[in-house]
């Protein structure tokens, strides 16, 4: 967001919570940086009491098993929020920019440069690893083990099930790209342009499963996370009142439970092994209207939580967790399957999911993978926060160069170089990490390997890498008056 306490700094220089208080600005708004933090760590949690191991190895979901406890989903599918989260953020980035820079030239390439830096860079600490891992687990064989083994088939799922979670990092990435079109559209249309992809979301949905062709049904994973994030625009902007939200929490719960009785739609808002229809995948009108249902929710509670959070203990708590939400969102699962197989080794065998003894364990197993992840965090954490670019950087020179060698280029290739990792880390997060083992699946139109998620990644990376370097090249040849004046911004 925005404003003097940076989350990096609050982590690493430590000050009192009164210190810390006192230094943020009167205007930012707390509850937006208590949305994002609180989003991605409800998510931890949920995949922490939702993963259950079968005997035979096989992962599994306690919400398959125990289908009781899906409507639980309907107030803990909080992806939304941070999707609203997002808009709120992007707003107030391209506002900054768009003040400091008025010519367009370059600046979608530097915003885009930016988030994607932002995202890619402890994705690829991820990734380094999990590859190297599958790598390991392929050559000693582990891979390769017959059905009936139930180490070699929790390897197999975990190559494949751990990076499923980049699906969010592709996804937002996405909808990072699009931000700043979108966010023209919103200053010309407004609250009309969230109607409007409400309504083409539904209109996917009728033709689906009207008996159309299931492709078309992928369309929505734009429709749905857009139409949240447009959200965000409305709420920086002021039009997400009280009196609004509680007509968004009417609207998308009832929405929802309709689709849901009435519907071709599952009970739970997140994706379950074996499902026919899932609200997930891709995102459906179900979880457009749960989405919308939970985020007037969070308008509704905007006044009295910001009044919480101007407590000094309960903010300096949000700025605490702030700066490692994102490597505990990427590293939990990896923290989880760790914690299983050490179980497994030591023959320490799982209560039965449901039981009570099951559930008399879950505060135990919870405080066992917060060390565990909280010591990969510590070792992680560092690709989240170096290097950090600021969006404006890259577009001073672009625009200061007296009107000569223009490179709009740059912002098309950008966009291209965006929709190319998009798909890069949406098929790895489909294909998994196995790349020698190499075992194709289907996306989309046809059959994909890990391997080709990871070529199609690294030529998104490398043509966005092309615009950074013409920048660079820019601001190296302009005079050193336009350099200095750069940086005095």
């Amino acid at each position: 967001m925005h404003g003097a306490v940076t989350e990096t700094s609050a982590a690493v220089h430590p000050r009192s919570a009164r210190d810390l208080d006192a230094a943020t600005p009167a205007d930012r708004d707390r509850w937006v940086d208590a949305l994002r933090v609180g989003s991605l760590f409800v998510v931890v949690l949920g995949h922490w009491f939702m993963v259950a191991l079968t005997p035979s190895g096989q992962i599994s979901n306690t919400l398959a098993i125990l289908p009781s406890l899906q409507p639980v989903t309907w107030l803990l599918q909080v992806m939304p929020l941070f999707f609203l989260v997002g808009g709120i953020a992007h707003a107030h980035s391209l506002e900054s920019l768009a003040a400091r820079h008025p010519d367009r030239t370059g600046r979608y390439a530097a915003f885009v440069r930016s988030r994607a830096e932002r995202l890619l860079r402890p994705t690829f600490a991820f990734l380094a690893v999990w590859v190297g891992l599958g790598v390991v687990a392929h050559v000693t064989g582990l891979t390769g083990r017959s059905g009936g083994d139930s180490d070699g088939a929790l390897v197999r799922s975990a190559l494949v099930m751990v990076p499923q979670l980049l699906w969010f990092v592709g996804i937002y990435l996405g909808v990072c790209a699009c931000a700043p079109g979108m966010r023209r559209l919103h200053a010309r249309w407004g609250p009309a342009v969230p109607v409007a992809l409400v309504a083409l979301a539904v209109i996917v949905d009728v033709v689906r499963f009207g008996g159309g062709p299931e492709l078309v049904g992928n369309i929505n994973f734009a429709l749905v996370w857009l139409a949240l994030h447009q959200l965000g625009f409305a709420w920086r902007d002021g039009v997400l009142t009280s009196r609004a939200g509680w007509a968004m929490v009417v609207v998308g719960f009832g929405g929802m439970l309709a689709a849901v009785i009435a519907g071709p739609y599952p009970v739970s808002m997140v994706g379950l092994p074996g499902e026919t229809v899932s609200n997930m995948a891709p995102p459906t009108a179900a979880l457009l209207a749960q989405g919308i249902g939970i985020c007037g929710l969070a308008v509704v509670v905007r006044s009295p939580m910001g009044r919480l959070l101007t407590r000094p203990r309960a903010w300096k708590t949000v700025l605490a967790g702030a700066p490692f939400a994102m490597t505990a969102f990427l590293w939990h699962l990896t923290a989880l399957l760790f914690a299983l197989m050490v179980l497994r080794g030591l023959n320490i065998e799982q209560p039965e999911v449901g039981s009570i003894g099951w559930w008399l364990s879950r505060p135990l197993l919870v405080a066992m993978l917060a060390v565990v992840t909280a010591g990969l965090v510590g070792v992680f954490v560092r690709f989240d926060r170096a290097g950090t670019t600021r969006p404006e950087r890259g577009v001073v020179a672009t625009r200061r160069r007296h009107g000569e060698g223009r490179r709009g280029w740059v912002d098309l290739l950008a966009g291209v170089a965006a929709l190319v990792i998009f798909f890069g880390v949406l098929i790895v997060s489909v294909a998994g990490v196995d790349v020698l083992g190499n075992r194709p699946v289907f996306f989309l139109l046809g059959e994909v390997t890990p391997a080709i998620g990871l070529v199609v990644l690294g030529a998104g990376v490398g043509l966005l890498a092309v615009t950074g370097r013409v920048d660079q090249a820019a601001d190296q040849s302009a005079p050193a008056a336009v350099r200095t004046a750069a940086i005095a911004d």
